[in-house]
């Protein structure tokens, strides 16, 4: 006779393990350095330029070269992704960017660090491909979105604990050992995630409950065999207006989140006098802010969808709302107050982080057969702003000025509402362009 200890025995052996969280805290933390590596300059930005005697114009060429390459190179980095083992791709690039990190470090010229930041955006450029890659393998589809929210949200809460830390760090061994102490922990995590991630088949650990978990729930639908794209599908991507909506919106939504990544510290300390030290923890508080936006923007959203409320107001109105709030970066020109000054800048990037749900729009939008296609356009354009908007505000702040350049950013603020007003309209499916016989 079976007793109640032995019940409850049997149903703990019963129960799924946990171990796709484990996996989960690996990419989180791989998502926190990957940003560390892209922003480190931003960090060092005033003690480089001052050094090396760089202008601000090739500090904005600087911050935008990382985008040259991590911006075309996200197709074959994707094809990479899906011929490469995880286990042996992951910490492979991991290694490559962080030494290109590292060699910042021990670089003296303007053409070497170029170098660099195009090497560092060659080799980043498949790790949210493969991030996907892992949670398509490791989460049952009713748990994956979740998983990308927790790791997506690694650039900003990640950042905002990491910007204090990076300026104690150069503020004791210099902005070359930033670089290299950065650099060396980006490889020292590389070796990690090597020795730990499996896929789930190769897992020790995992229970056969957990694996029929994160199988049984993969219930997708036989995929119909790929057709060529024809001329009439890239003119359906290159000609509507609704989708051209989403692409310029996500150009200024991109673009404002350059400005925090790229010249935000500099502006901090060399346009606002701050001490080093206290702009690495008030550089933090904006990061929060959009971590929150994040989170506020996703759940309201999904939840005013649930309670019946139209998509035009429950998936645009974040939208709308966070480029609003994004104008109000240009409150920092209007005072020299630095509570108030953080403040605005709060605000803005808050707004930023409200408005970046707009990866919806394209599975909203784009015709069944063509959402990779739309996504592809999508995320493209996105790229562009890595490359222009750091480049855009070097030349603003040319002459010591950076009031132009928060206008400037207010101004991609309010095309991009404007846009989801104007051009998106009324969301609905749209049909392809059909070329007359």
């Amino acid at each position: 006779m079976i007793t109640n200890e032995q019940t409850t025995s049997m149903k703990k052996l019963n129960k799924p393990t946990r171990k796709r969280f484990q996996i989960l805290a690996l990419i989180f933390i791989s998502v926190v350095i990957n940003y560390m590596d892209r922003t480190n300059l931003s960090v060092a930005a005033a003690a480089l330029s001052d050094e090396l005697s760089l202008s601000a114009i090739q500090m904005g060429l600087l911050f935008s070269a990382f985008g040259w390459t991590y911006s075309i190179l996200q197709i074959p980095g994707g094809m990479a992704v899906d011929l490469v083992k995880t286990r042996l791709l992951y910490p492979f690039i991991l290694t490559a960017w962080s030494l290109a990190t590292l060699v910042q470090g021990f670089v003296s010229s303007f053409s070497a660090l170029i170098g660099c930041r195009l090497a560092i955006g060659v080799f980043e450029a498949p790790s949210y491909p493969c991030n996907n890659k892992i949670v398509t393998a490791w989460f049952p589809e009713n748990e994956r979105a979740s998983a990308i929210a927790v790791y997506t949200s690694g650039q900003f809460i990640g950042l905002a604990f990491l910007m204090p830390v990076l300026a104690l760090i150069q503020n004791s061994f210099g902005w070359r050992g930033l670089f290299i102490i950065s650099g060396g922990g980006g490889i020292l995590w590389a070796f990690i995630w090597y020795v730990f991630y499996r896929d789930p088949q190769d897992h020790n650990s995992i229970n056969i409950e957990e694996l029929a978990l994160i199988e049984g729930k993969q219930t997708e639908q036989p995929k119909e065999p790929k057709k060529k794209y024809t001329k009439d599908d890239f003119k359906s991507v290159f000609t509507n207006k609704k989708l051209w909506g989403i692409y310029i919106a996500q150009f200024c939504v991109g673009g404002i989140l350059m400005f925090f990544l790229t010249w935000f510290p500099t502006y901090l300390v060399e346009y606002r006098g701050l001490d080093f030290i206290k702009s690495g923890f008030l550089a933090s508080v904006p990061f929060l802010a959009a971590f929150c936006g994040v989170l506020i923007s996703g759940f309201t959203s999904d939840y005013l969808v649930k309670k019946g409320v139209s998509k035009e107001f429950s998936r645009k109105a974040p939208i709308v709302i966070g480029m609003a709030l994004s104008t109000c970066i240009v409150g920092a020109n209007y005072t020299n107050d630095t509570f108030w000054v953080i403040t605005f800048l709060s605000i803005a990037f808050f707004g930023n982080g409200l408005a970046s749900i707009t990866w919806v729009f394209v599975s909203l939008l784009a015709p069944k057969n063509l959402v990779g296609l739309v996504g592809g356009c999508f995320n493209a354009i996105s790229g562009l702003s890595a490359v222009c908007i750091p480049v855009i505000i070097g030349l603003l702040v040319n002459d010591g000025d950076f009031k132009p350049a928060l206008i400037f950013i207010a101004g991609l603020a309010v095309v991009g509402s404007c846009s989801y007003l104007f051009l998106v309209g009324k969301i609905e499916q749209i049909e392809t362009v059909s070329t007359p016989n």
